[in-house]
């Protein structure tokens, strides 16, 4: 055993991998994922395998740090996201996705908030030409096909995990909502919560009104500088992004990040300078970019928070074989 910087004591390696709850969480995760990729084989989506390294990655992870390694004499970073290989990706294809391990130093505050890993996997979905209300749309289909699958393929998982299926079902029940990110600042802000409305909403107001929500819904428009420079500015709103998180309901936070990237070579130059960022970084990208890289929308929906939520469990550190969480040196 030991106790991580949210006070939990964890198992050792051994009681977490033959424990029966461990089990049937890792066959519902594999289910899910299943399908998954069912549902977007339908969809005519192309599955590639992701880079795990690279010159650059997202420069978007809130908070988070990035890991660098020595690539002979290069410093490279291992990938928080893979955002910038899915919009190259669509030079050769139109619908693909990915199933992405990502790397990130999160800071020691989210030890407590029960749904951040170090080490974790998004499925990672992208369309060329498509726009934000297109990845909703996919995002809210597969989510709910996902609940289904769970539901008729993992049905003895669940018992053993004590899942109440009655909380799944609601997610099909009725289409996701949509709510401005300046709505939901000013919810926040009505409960009390002292939520900042130019910045991401924070970790403890997505649980408050994730704990309040009935059914999934999004959250969108988010302003500019809240997010990565690749997120695309509404030309109709100044501003604002063409950006949306779904968030679930229950206390599980958000699921998703998504939106309608930047395409446009000059736009992006602009993006990256106003970040403070320098843009020789992104020279690869960015000569792409200025060839010509497709328009496109897409999503990153967190495998472990999915499982959780899926599972009904405590923490998304149960929802993987090898939990690696801020601060805890495992194996």
């Amino acid at each position: 055993m030991s106790t991580n910087t949210a006070g939990e004591v964890l198992p050792t390696p051994r009681a977490h991998l033959t424990s029966a709850r461990t089990r049937a969480t890792m066959v519902v995760k594999n289910t899910f994922l299943a399908g998954a990729r069912e549902f977007l084989g339908q969809e005519s989506f192309t599955e590639l395998l992701p880079p795990i390294i690279g010159p650059v990655t997202d420069p978007g992870a809130r908070g988070a740090k990035q890991v660098d390694i020595d690539f002979y004499g290069h410093r490279y970073k291992l990938m928080t996201s893979g955002i910038l290989y899915k919009q190259a990706s669509l030079l050769s294809f139109d619908k693909i996705f990915h199933v992405a391990p990502n790397v990130r130093l999160e800071p020691m505050e989210t030890a407590v908030t029960h749904r951040h890993l170090v080490e974790f996997h998004q499925l990672d979905v992208e369309i060329a030409e498509g726009s934000r209300e297109d990845a909703m749309d996919v995002a809210e289909r597969l989510t709910k096909y996902c609940v289904e699958y769970v539901l008729l393929h993992a049905q003895e998982q669940l018992e053993v995990l004590g899942r109440d299926v009655n909380e799944l079902k609601r997610v099909l029940d009725a289409p996701y909502g949509r709510t401005p990110h300046a709505s939901a600042v000013a919810d926040l802000q009505g409960r009390g919560h002292d939520q900042e409305p130019n910045s991401e909403i924070d970790w403890q107001g997505e649980e408050i009104i994730s704990a309040a929500a009935e059914h999934p819904f999004f959250i969108t428009d988010y302003p500019k500088g809240s997010r990565g420079f690749y997120d695309k500015e509404n030309p109709a709103d100044p501003g604002v992004l063409c950006n949306f998180d779904l968030i679930f309901p229950g206390g599980y936070g958000e699921m998703m990040s998504g939106s309608e990237r930047e395409a446009d070579y000059r736009n992006l130059m602009m993006r990256i300078r106003e970040t403070g960022e320098n843009p020789a970084k992104y020279e690869w990208y960015l000569t792409l970019a200025r060839e010509g890289i497709p328009s496109s929308a897409g999503f990153g929906l967190g495998v472990e928070r999915f499982t959780r939520f899926l599972c009904g469990l405590d923490a998304a550190w149960q929802a993987t074989a090898y939990p690696k969480l801020p601060g805890d040196p495992r194996p």
